[in-house]
């Protein structure tokens, strides 16, 4: 059974993976490019908010987890290489320059016939034709190579990386023998699959299912507000004890793998067009733009002009629950273009969010109780336990908004508009 790991790259794939192996009491060498993370690793402190995480670093760090810009000489056992794989902004194709990299610095720094595992997110094929050819270039023909993707919630991610199936493809049988063994030591369970290209589609088709149901809530939400139907009671009632998948709520999609594992798909497809995938991603990535511009025409029907109004944001990380300050794929980014247009000044409060985020992003932070007496309008866009737990009652003064955006439908409709204000949400916006 190995004993010493190493992890190359501790974004948050690789700093939850080093983490979870540090709890079952594996030694753990991490490497990082990152100044700033690995300085700030080396002070058991961690750089992204996930529970669990820095309590372990905490306590093992120079001791079972330690640090450093490359992995030391012949020393793991196994290698896992945890690099981002980064969709370009402009051609939306992936850059797989950081996975090479690290190939390249494992095949430098570690021992011929070192299980490698390649945990990124990446198109089919690219184990074998990016990793692969690194690695035997280095150490001829002694590659043991799998392909075992990461499939964890952001703020279950301990838990997961435990409680969820492995899934991992092998280069030839020793590698999936290999790869097998190592996991066991971790997961509860693990599922072998005939090959890396198998499991490199297993983590897309996962990430782009949840897409695309998602986007489907999205699309009922849109066509409802169409008719001036609520879609929650339409979905509510086509859920009630009917036999097939459940038909999820709207919302919006973000995040660092969901707003960039369908591209990653799409790269994969070869001479096939996908119908579903690239669809799915360009609906959720509408719905931000759609609602800001909802807002916007919304308070220019309320208060007739729009330029120098106050609207509060709630909510600045892509999602709520479970909590994460992850701002990647955050609605905000999309939205913030339409409200400047619009002359409008947005303020942002969010529970995990720094007041500098919120800086960077254009907002200028404000407290929770200011949001509802010193605005215009408020949009709430993540569904963050402090906004669930909002009296609207309690938050209203004398001044108060005059419209209220509840996204994810969390507040007290009737209260709000009882207090003479008008509510509305994604795919709500009849008055």
């Amino acid at each position: 059974m190995p004993q010493t790991i190493g992890v190359v790259g501790l974004g948050y794939v690789g700093l939850t993976l080093t983490a979870a192996l540090a709890d079952k009491g594996y030694t753990v060498h991490g490497a990082d490019v990152s100044h700033h993370v690995l300085d700030t690793l080396s002070q058991g402190r961690s750089h992204i908010f996930e529970p669990g995480v820095e309590d372990i670093f905490a306590s093992r760090i120079n001791s079972g987890i330690h640090v450093g810009e490359s992995l030391p000489n012949n020393t793991v056992d196994v290698a896992v290489i945890s690099v981002s794989t980064p969709v370009d902004e402009q051609t939306r194709r992936p850059n797989l320059a950081n996975l090479a990299a690290a190939a390249r610095s494992v095949a430098a720094t570690c021992a011929p016939g070192t299980l490698v595992v390649v945990r990124s997110t990446v198109p089919v094929g690219t184990s074998r034709k990016v990793v692969l050819p690194e690695l035997r270039a280095a150490w001829g023909d002694d590659v043991k190579l799998v392909m075992a993707p990461e499939r964890t919630i952001q703020g279950q991610a301990l838990r997961e990386l435990v409680e969820l199936p492995q899934v991992v493809g092998g280069l030839d049988d020793a590698s999936l023998q290999a790869g097998l063994e190592f996991f066991g030591g971790l997961a509860n369970t693990v599922v072998p699959v005939s090959d890396l290209e198998t499991a490199e589609l297993v983590k897309l088709s996962n990430n782009c299912h949840t897409d695309l149901i998602y986007s489907f809530g999205n699309e009922i939400a849109l066509i409802a507000e169409q008719h001036g139907l609520d879609p929650l009671e339409v979905i509510k009632a086509a859920n009630v004890d009917y036999p097939r998948p459940d038909l999820s709520k709207p919302g919006y999609v973000g995040g660092g793998c969901l707003s960039k594992d369908p591209y990653i798909m799409l790269d994969s497809a070869g001479d096939y067009t996908p119908f579903l995938v690239g669809q799915a991603r360009a609906l959720n990535e509408y719905l931000p733009k759609h609602v800001a511009e909802i807002v916007v025409r919304l308070l220019r029907e309320i208060r007739g002009e729009t330029r120098g109004l106050r609207l509060a944001v709630l909510g600045w990380a892509y999602k709520g629950w479970p909590p994460t300050d992850d701002m990647r794929g955050t609605p905000i980014a999309t939205m913030m273009p339409i409200f400047s247009a619009a002359g409008i000044t947005v303020t942002g409060h969010d529970p995990m969010v720094t007041a500098e985020v919120v800086r960077q992003y254009g907002g200028d932070p404000v407290s929770l109780d200011k949001a509802f007496t010193d605005s215009d309008a408020v949009l709430v866009i993540n569904d963050h336990p402090d906004y669930r737990a909002v009296d609207v009652n309690a938050m209203l003064g004398d001044a108060r908004p005059a419209l209220i955006f509840d996204s994810w439908r969390i507040l007290d409709a009737d209260a709000v508009r009882a207090a003479g204000i008008r509510y509305a949400g994604l795919g709500l916006v009849a008055a």
